[in-house]
């Protein structure tokens, strides 16, 4: 089982890992940390690989917003919504919200397209990206390597018999902190919510009877 898995890593495992952290990454990467500590991965070569998926996917994005922002509004509900807290983001903060932006959850993609529909400079843009994506390439691959490191105070030095198990908690893990900010995220709409339904519920009670 192990070495069809390292088969099949190595034939697969970095162009897989370059797409996912060109789409979104953070999950991706730390698993990909953990395999790097189990020996299906060099460290080095994730980091590489984690770095590229991220500055060329933030490079996209941001273009994507420069030369399609037009269009993206007329077809994306969901970048309309994001759009005014975004502007505000980027006024307020500028170029730090250039670098934190793949840090930062529910903007992730958006905060890129944004900053190219604005006249942020796309020198200085690439630049931080630069930075930002160095910086997250280490901190999650580092952070899956040191997950297993850890694992190993529990199990010993044959992490590769409990590996199941430890892929499962690293799962569970994750899911976890997702979890954590879905619901983060709910509890601050919900007022808005409220003060929506108070407002159609003081509207139906001000309509004439038909």
């Amino acid at each position: 089982m192990h070495e069809i898995l390292k088969q099949y890593l190595e034939i697969h495992g970095y162009w897989v890992l370059f797409i996912w952290t060109f789409l979104e990454g953070e999950a991706g990467l730390i698993f990909a940390g953990f395999l790097a500590f189990q020996g299906y991965f060099s460290v080095p070569a994730v980091m590489a690989t984690s770095f590229a998926g991220a500055f060329c996917g933030d490079q996209f994005y941001f273009y994507l917003g420069r030369y399609k922002g037009p269009y993206l509004l007329s077809h994306s509900h969901f970048l309309v919504k994001k759009l005014r807290k975004g502007l505000k983001l980027i006024e307020r903060y500028g170029n730090l919200v250039a670098f934190t932006s793949r840090f930062t959850y529910g903007f992730r993609l958006v905060l890129p397209i944004i900053l190219g529909m604005t006249s942020f400079p796309g020198r200085r843009f690439l630049w931080l990206n630069l930075l930002s994506a160095f910086s997250w390439s280490i901190i999650f691959t580092l952070t899956g390597y040191l997950f297993g490191k850890s694992a190993e105070f529990f199990v010993g030095k044959d992490v590769k018999r409990y590996e199941h198990y430890l892929f499962a908690a690293l799962a569970v893990i994750i899911s976890l902190i997702w979890l954590a900010h879905f619901y983060q995220a709910w509890t601050k709409r919900q007022p808005a919510r409220e003060r929506l339904r108070r407002m159609k519920a003081g509207r139906m009670l001000s309509q004439p009877p038909q």
